[in-house]
């Protein structure tokens, strides 16, 4: 069994039109290691490069965040750019879920449902023992290495390219002489200043067409 079986259960068992798994260093360095479909894989990315949501939520509380209704405006207050681009992507209701091990937080199993609406107690029982099953997996793998990622079904996988944003980030702590998280934070920064897609951000500065310089924020980062 792997993460994507967990992911594909779950949709069928707990109800959903969805699901995603994200392994999370801190709340500002993870990554996605599965998406079942397209929408999926977007908010994943959506969280990753906004940094907030409720997968950033449940991370850092260790507790279960459960959105039935996106559309609500404390919604759109409490994550002012994920909200949006997830109801754009269709998304009307989420259920993010800690990945853990007892004490050792993983990452987080989300969970969406086109359509707003809660989950049922039998249903949140079911999606906490499928979060459970994910840990327990995730935990068994040597080294947790998220580099490899599936979207089932999908020819053109929404998040391959997030094995290239760790790559990224280890270019960018060399060229900027900073930490990983900061490296991270400013590739994350840059993106949606410019209201692009992490990972094509990513890919840019992997490839060498983009050089992010260790210049005061607002100058222009295109390394010319």
């Amino acid at each position: 069994m792997s993460v994507a079986h967990v992911c594909a259960a779950a949709v069928v068992g707990v109800g959903v039109d969805g699901a995603g798994v994200t392994v999370m260093v801190s709340p500002a360095v993870r990554d996605s290691v599965h998406a079942t479909d397209h929408v999926a894989g977007e908010l994943e990315e959506w969280q990753l490069t906004f940094g907030e949501g409720p997968c950033v939520d449940a991370f850092a509380v260790g507790g279960p965040v459960l959105v039935v209704d996106l559309g609500s405006p404390d919604f759109l207050a409490r994550w002012p750019a994920f909200t949006p681009a997830a109801l754009n992507s269709g998304v009307g209701a989420l259920f993010a879920l800690p990945v853990q091990v007892g004490a050792i937080r993983l990452g987080v199993l989300d969970l969406y449902r086109v359509r707003p609406g809660p989950l049922s107690p039998a249903e949140l029982a079911d999606a906490l023992a499928f979060a459970d099953a994910a840990g327990t997996l995730l935990f068994d793998e040597a080294g947790i290495r998220p580099t490899t990622v599936a979207v089932a079904g999908q020819g053109d996988d929404p998040t391959a390219h997030h094995a290239q944003v760790y790559q990224a980030t280890g270019m960018l702590l060399v060229q900027l002489g900073s930490s990983a998280e900061a490296a991270f934070a400013r590739l994350r920064a840059y993106a949606y200043a410019h209201d692009r897609r992490l990972g094509d951000v990513a890919r840019d500065v992997v490839e060498r067409r983009l050089r992010l310089r260790p210049d005061p924020p607002g100058d222009d980062d295109d390394g010319r």
